[in-house]
């Protein structure tokens, strides 16, 4: 149903939006004026009743028009000739179901009504602080969530030990050995669909895998649930809010960061501020998985290496998670989809696709980025809050603080090594959560040294380092601070990428530029 504005060459069944659908195959398109009462309602019968028949898409066009014109407008115009209310009345009028007296009289009943609603409304109390407004627009409840995780866990062990092994085919995760970051992530959406029936898993291609694998088998033991979707970004966030409002919890997948550019108001105007607009009276629960950040040597160009976050940190009550690892994967995740059910939260979950089949960390089989997968009795014990960071500490841990997340948490920790060599002791914070910051995690852990470098994958100009310094200044942070991050530039392909990305000779040249003060 689209209701569009009274305006030249866009309403009409001549104009150009019309057009545009009357050219889309296998798509019905019909048209009325939406300010004839009788004449909508016939079209919309008769629209539904084709729908029902032959089970196809079809499109109403509805003309409607704004009353006394648009906001600003200095000719409104003659919009009372077609107002619909003074149309229906003509028509109940001149079908003699209601005199002229009759219809005057209920508009001036209905009047006194909306006049005494406001009335009433006027005595209502007014939003007066800060938290009172804020109250619905992403409500925080860490117990809640810690206990839905628990829950979960239950759940999957309810599902009964045979349910759970022929739906990891044959063999339980936990007794794989240590998992790359893809494979975990796998592993923890299959329990999700295990824990929660009301969990669905789609996106392009993900019943053979997706972009890179990660769901692949998924859809064996739960094929109603998980499906393939057309790759629009549009169209897959337009399913997972409609989802979300149905009671569903969606956990949709974008080919990557880029694509999810294209359908951002999706996130900003609808899912994450619905429980806003209505007080709390409707929610979009949503985990949006997007493959992102740079990949080595640019590959794919700037599509597959979107290194620009602005966009969502700006989103009021969004949560952006970043795990690097798979030890932070699917504690995250977990946690991600615990809120999404339980306060209704929104949440991207950003997977650094250069970091999905990494196996080692110093060098080469020493297999350190690998992890085991918690069995469901150590979920609990493994919860990861939203906005805690994770914090590693090389040598002394008294000389530097480098804080990060992401492909630079991996670096930073090479470069933190070699520092301890050197015998100079660094704290490596993964940040982990990208909005919310942890901001008290990293308070503390750059008070511990007094110097911060802030390695930042994203855009030097709106990057997750301006959120992190502007948390320091706020936090009253009294010390040393260096930014390393990607220039301000689309990722270019082949070994021009590195020109551009951040890497772990900067990192390396930023440090001692620290430890120099």
């Amino acid at each position: 149903l689209i209701c569009e504005d009274d305006a030249p060459g866009g309403a009409g069944p001549d104009g150009w939006v019309a057009g545009v659908l009357r050219g889309r195959p296998g798509l019905r398109y019909s048209f009325a004026d939406g300010c004839d009462l009788a004449a909508a309602y016939d079209a919309a019968a008769e629209t539904a009743e084709f729908v029902r028949r032959e089970r196809r898409p079809a499109v109403l066009h509805l003309a409607t028009l704004h009353l006394l014109g648009l906001p600003g407008d200095p000719d409104p115009g003659d919009s009372l000739d077609r107002d619909p209310l003074i149309g229906t009345a003509r028509l109940l009028v001149e079908a003699g179901l209601l005199g002229p007296d009759e219809v005057i009289t209920r508009y001036d009943e209905v009047g006194w009504q909306v006049r005494k609603a406001a009335e009433e409304v006027l005595g209502e109390p007014k939003l007066a602080s800060m938290g009172e407004i804020v109250a619905s627009l992403a409500p925080r409840r860490p117990l809640r969530v810690a206990h839905a995780v628990a829950e979960a866990a239950g759940h999957a062990l309810g599902a009964g030990a045979p349910t759970r092994l022929r739906a990891f085919g044959g063999r339980l995760p936990e007794d794989t050995g240590p998992m790359t970051l893809a494979q975990t992530i796998g592993a923890t959406l299959t329990d999700a669909l295990l824990a929660a029936p009301g969990t669905l898993v789609f996106g392009p291609t993900v019943t053979r895998g997706g972009r890179h694998g990660v769901t692949t088998g998924l859809s064996e033991h739960a094929a109603d649930r998980v499906f393939d979707s057309p790759p629009d970004a549009t169209t897959i966030l337009g399913l997972a809010l409609g989802a979300g409002l149905a009671g569903q919890l969606p956990v949709p997948e974008l080919d990557c960061l880029a694509a999810l550019h294209s359908a951002m108001e999706q996130l900003r105007a609808e899912a994450a501020t619905m429980a806003y607009l209505s007080a709390g009276a409707y929610r979009n629960p949503l985990v949006l998985r997007v493959p992102g950040l740079a990949q080595p040597y640019g590959i794919g160009g700037h599509l597959d290496n979107d290194n620009a976050l602005a966009a969502l940190r700006e989103i009021p009550g969004l949560v952006v998670a970043a795990p690097a690892r798979a030890a932070d994967a699917a504690p995250m995740l977990r946690s991600c989809i615990a809120a999404a059910e339980v306060d209704g939260s929104v949440c991207v979950f950003l997977e650094p696709a250069a970091l999905y089949q990494t196996r080692d960390l110093y060098q080469q089989g020493d297999n350190e980025w690998l992890a085991p997968y918690p069995a469901p009795g150590g979920w609990a014990e493994d919860h990861v809050p939203i906005g805690r960071a994770r914090i590693y500490g090389l040598g002394t841990a008294q000389d530097l603080t480098i804080v990060t997340y992401g492909n630079g948490v991996r670096m930073s920790l090479r470069v933190a090594a070699q520092l301890a060599a050197d015998g100079y002791g660094s704290r490596v914070v993964d940040l982990r959560w990208l909005n919310p910051l942890p901001t008290a995690d990293l308070l503390r852990e750059a008070a511990a040294t007094g110097r911060v470098l802030i390695v930042d994958e994203t855009r030097r100009s709106g990057g997750i380092g301006e959120g992190v310094l502007a948390a320091l200044v706020d936090g009253a942070f009294v010390g040393s601070v260096r930014r390393v991050a990607a220039a301000d530039v689309p990722v270019p392909l082949g070994p021009a990428a590195q020109q551009v990305l951040v890497g772990e000779d900067a990192i390396t040249q930023g440090a001692h530029a620290l430890l120099a003060r």
